[in-house]
């Protein structure tokens, strides 16, 4: 669904952009930048980190056991090509859009704020479905213990904040839109590389 959302909207931005371009007029220029702003924030905080996590764990997930991610009984409903539009070009889509289209992306601390907001409110979700229904919308969590929940959420919540800024270093890297030196020093190395990108 967020998939759907975003790339409805940048369809939308484009088909504006195309209309408004030499029109003049400032009321459609301001609606313009307001939809070229959502469109970049959603890919940020939305479309690029859930869309790089849901591709890369349902494969994993899949590859080790697909019971416990998408059973084989699904296939009865769920045509293949269904199923890789969903889990699979998901991914090259998003890099395709951030290669073709430049994005501005928010301050991080918004940014990171965003991305924890959604990421938890999807792990309450998940809990309160289990809660009304007595079942996981995922499969493979009835086959994992409490504990076990507790730090798979937690985990998540992790990743998703480091694919948010992933994704921010890697526009920026297509881009080339601002370039700051940032080192890890450790007790025997040093490694440098270009990071880009606002760091508020």
């Amino acid at each position: 669904v967020i998939q759907a959302v975003f790339f409805g909207i940048c369809v939308l931005t484009d088909l504006s952009s195309l209309l408004t371009r030499g029109s003049g007029n400032q009321e459609q220029e301001r609606q313009l930048k307001k939809l070229i702003s959502l469109r970049d924030w959603m890919l940020a905080v939305l479309a690029f980190p859930v869309g790089v996590f849901v591709v890369a764990v349902f494969w994993i997930i899949y590859a080790y056991d697909r019971e416990m991610i998408y059973p084989k009984l699904l296939d009865n409903f769920i045509p293949g090509w269904l199923n890789h539009g969903m889990h699979t070009t998901v991914l090259p889509f998003i890099l395709i859009e951030m290669r073709t289209s430049h994005h501005q992306y928010p301050s991080r601390s918004s940014g990171l704020t965003a991305i924890c907001t959604f990421s938890v409110g999807y792990i309450l979700w998940v809990c309160w479905v289990h809660h009304v229904t007595g079942m996981w919308v995922y499969p493979f969590l009835e086959h994992i213990g409490p504990g076990a929940r507790i730090i798979f959420f937690g985990s998540t919540t992790i990743l998703m904040n480091f694919l948010y800024l992933l994704g921010e270093v890697l526009n920026n890297y297509i881009w080339d839109t601002q370039r700051k030196p940032l080192s890890w020093q450790g007790t025997d190395m040093k490694i440098n590389f270009m990071y880009l990108g606002p760091s508020s």
